[in-house]
């Protein structure tokens, strides 16, 4: 993997960069058993005290996970999606010195990387093309997808597009249920929020979303369905 040794050498350019509250706590609430299951926690402590070797087997084996993420997360088209999947990687590796290991390796890494595709998403500021297309209408000029499977695109776009615009909070708990479709219990133990703070925050992302909706007649009219 490519990512592999660019990642590892972003790392070594600066191995002190403070990640500010990113990382700075693994808030996982698992069960005490769960770390001694976890195939990765070897690695990820052989890491966090600079084993090169693990380092490279732990970017490895997490790498694929931290890519489908972004992919959910910014879209699988979407320009900055390989760079921000690298910057991922980078801060999951600086991060491993603060980690305890109350969560599997797989939801530390996972979690930083909705934080750094949303903040990367909340920096560059604009909607890709393809984007731009579904909003518009314009994204099947064959009309030979279903209806609703377009439907169902404009909604998520409009998802991403919402998590640049929220509070962290909330937009952490908008991305890990919907965008990644975890249940509520795995929010809550990734996030170290209660279960009903949980409930709370999605409660006012989506309120927010239908508040984008119905504010703007175009997306309002090309979202709603049939009874």
């Amino acid at each position: 993997m490519e990512s592999v040794e660019a990642s590892l050498a972003l790392h070594e350019q600066d191995p002190n960069l403070d990640l500010g509250e990113l990382g700075a706590a693994d808030t996982g609430a698992l069960d005490e058993a769960f770390p001694s299951l976890d195939p990765w926690l070897a690695l990820a402590r052989a890491a966090a005290l600079g084993d090169r070797a693990a380092t490279e087997s732990l970017v490895r084996g997490v790498g694929p996970r931290v890519h489908d993420v972004a992919r959910a997360i910014l879209g699988s088209r979407h320009p900055d999606i390989d760079d921000l999947a690298q910057e991922s990687l980078v801060a999951f590796i600086r991060a491993l010195r603060a980690f305890e290991g109350r969560s599997s390796v797989l939801h530390y890494a996972t979690r930083i990387t909705v934080r750094v595709c949303i903040a990367g998403r909340r920096r560059a500021q604009r909607v890709t093309n393809e984007e731009a297309a579904i909003l518009e209408g314009h994204a099947d000029t064959t009309n030979r997808r279903p209806f609703k499977q377009l439907l169902r695109e404009r909604r998520r776009v409009l998802v991403r597009m919402l998590l640049a615009e929220l509070p962290d909070p909330q937009s952490e708990a908008l991305a890990l249920r919907i965008c990644l479709g975890l249940p509520m219990e795995e929010v809550a133990e990734m996030t170290g929020a209660p279960l009903n703070t949980v409930y709370s925050r999605l409660r006012l992302a989506k309120a927010a979303l239908r508040s984008r909706v119905q504010s703007d007649p175009v997306l309002r009219e090309m979202l709603e369905v049939d009874a």
